[in-house]
């Protein structure tokens, strides 16, 4: 997003969300899968409803993702929405296939999980708050809104983990079509995916019309696409291999998989906030903040996955 030259939002968010969300995944599926189509019609709709609401949910965060970055930064927009997500994506997969052990050791894991990520989020929006002090380019206005657009991102975002936790039958009828285990994974992303590009359509459709932006296609295609393109495939199969991960862990694989992997995203999204200037002019006093809270958010979702894992 930071290297498009004449795409506003709107366009690069349409080329992105179209080839992550659809193109990609339905490639993937007729590549990997033999007789796709047969396939998704001979599920019931039964097994469809919840992969497919929880993916429209996610592709709603999706948008404000987008929008969260515009008005507070990456390095900020990802610690708010990858906590938020990494501890509902992990606890209701957990509550819901092992309820009985939120009454022991897990319950007590995800209370101390959860006052170390508020504590984490509170330190790091205050020291965001010093930087904007310091930076006479930030929009102090926005910015306050920015912060609940994140962490209404973080609380939808969690729901893609929840689509791919729920999408089980798809993957059970796949294997039994005999399609392969790591097939069937790609199976239940292409459906969560399809729903929550909906949300982005719609969005960006309606941003192109009342911003004027869709001329903005023309000049700059090819380029501007490329990077839309480079974004698209390195979102998705990161995705992808969480998925695949999630599967080779077992039981508590979809909640020690899903932190592990917000983890890593947060400490490298950060580190590329912090690469790209993002930080640049905040005072020590800010850095010295951002740096705990963001430890306390790993130390968070550390707790949750080994917490769990241990269990």
């Amino acid at each position: 997003m930071k290297l498009v030259r004449r795409f506003r939002w709107e366009n690069t968010w349409l080329v992105y969300a179209t080839l992550a969300l659809v193109i990609l995944p339905v490639g993937l599926v007729i590549w990997a899968v033999p007789h796709p189509v047969d396939l998704y019609r001979s599920l019931p709709i039964q097994v469809l409803i919840a992969p497919l609401l929880f993916g429209f949910g996610w592709g709603i965060a999706q948008v404000t993702f987008g929008l969260s970055i515009a008005r507070v930064g990456m390095a900020m927009a990802f610690a708010i929405v990858i906590g938020l997500s990494s501890l509902l994506g992990s606890v209701v997969p957990l509550a819901v296939f092992q309820p009985q052990d939120l009454l022991g050791r897990p319950g007590a894991v995800l209370l101390t999980s959860a006052v170390l990520l508020f504590s984490g989020l509170a330190v790091y929006v205050m020291a965001d708050k010093r930087r904007q002090l310091q930076d006479s380019e930030i929009n102090h206005a926005g910015s306050g809104r920015g912060v609940l657009l994140c962490v209404f991102t973080g609380c939808f975002g969690s729901m893609i983990n929840m689509g791919f936790v729920f999408g089980h039958g798809i993957a059970e009828q796949a294997e039994r079509n005999g399609v392969s285990t790591g097939s069937a994974t790609i199976c239940v992303w292409a459906v969560v995916l399809a729903a929550g590009y909906l949300p982005n359509l719609a969005y960006t459709i309606y941003l192109l019309e009342r911003n004027h932006t869709i001329a903005h296609f023309v000049g700059s295609f090819i380029r501007d696409s490329s990077v839309a393109l480079l974004a698209a495939v390195l979102w998705l199969f990161g995705m992808l291999g969480y998925g695949f991960g999630a599967e080779k862990m077992g039981k508590y694989g979809n909640s020690i998989g899903f932190a592990a992997f917000m983890a890593v995203t947060l400490i490298w999204s950060t580190s590329l906030g912090l690469f790209v200037g993002e930080w640049k002019s905040a005072p020590s006093t800010a850095m010295r903040r951002m740096r705990i809270g963001l430890a306390l958010i790993l130390v968070s979702m550390s707790v949750l996955g080994v917490g769990t894992l241990i269990h």
